[in-house]
């Protein structure tokens, strides 16, 4: 004949009950992680959304500043500045600057596919260390320009209002340009 176990008086009696018991245990921490699902989908939309818009924000006003600041900016305080010295440090401040914007540019592209996924709300990982080496990148990277570049601009196109007024306008016509165009371009 089989033994029964040896349980306490009483205690073969409410084993039933206990597994209701555990059983209450399991579904209320599935419901707390219910509880925390809210803000996780909060923060995923977040993240597609910033995702999104960082995508569109790099390439139209970060590459676009790149662009202007190389093409428009650097040549005319090159040809602005005096032969000699001054010409040879602005030359020295405006290779930085453009390996610099190389090297944030190359940065932003290995972060791309991650980002996009994300955007998409697909599974991505963001390397953590790849976005903080971009943003501190670019951090030293302003404020090398905004201490040594744009002071040492400001003297050298300053010293004759024509220069500082052709830059401006330089900026303008690449800005307007394209506005004016595809405002006309139904037209034309």
């Amino acid at each position: 004949m089989e033994q029964k176990p040896d349980y306490p008086a009483g205690a073969q009696d409410n084993a039933p009950l206990d597994r209701f018991s555990d059983c209450h245990a399991g579904i209320v921490g599935q419901l707390h992680a219910l509880d925390r699902l809210p803000a996780l989908v909060e923060a995923a939309a977040e993240a597609r959304r910033i995702a999104g818009e960082l995508q569109r924000f790099f390439d139209h006003v970060i590459v676009e500043h790149h662009a202007q600041e190389e093409k428009s900016l650097f040549p005319a305080v090159l040809a602005a500045a005096v032969a000699g010295e001054e010409r040879e440090q602005v030359r020295r401040i405006v290779e930085r600057l453009t390996a610099e914007h190389r090297e944030v540019e190359a940065a932003w592209r290995r972060l791309v596919p991650a980002l996009k996924a994300i955007a998409k709300g697909r599974d991505a990982t963001l390397p953590a260390d790849g976005v903080h080496a971009l943003v501190s990148r670019y951090e030293g990277h302003a404020r090398f320009e905004e201490r040594e570049f744009l002071p040492l601009s400001e003297q050298i196109l300053g010293r004759d209002g024509h220069q500082m007024a052709a830059l401006g306008l330089s900026l303008h016509m690449r800005d307007a340009l394209p506005e004016a165009l595809a405002r006309f371009r139904r037209r034309i």
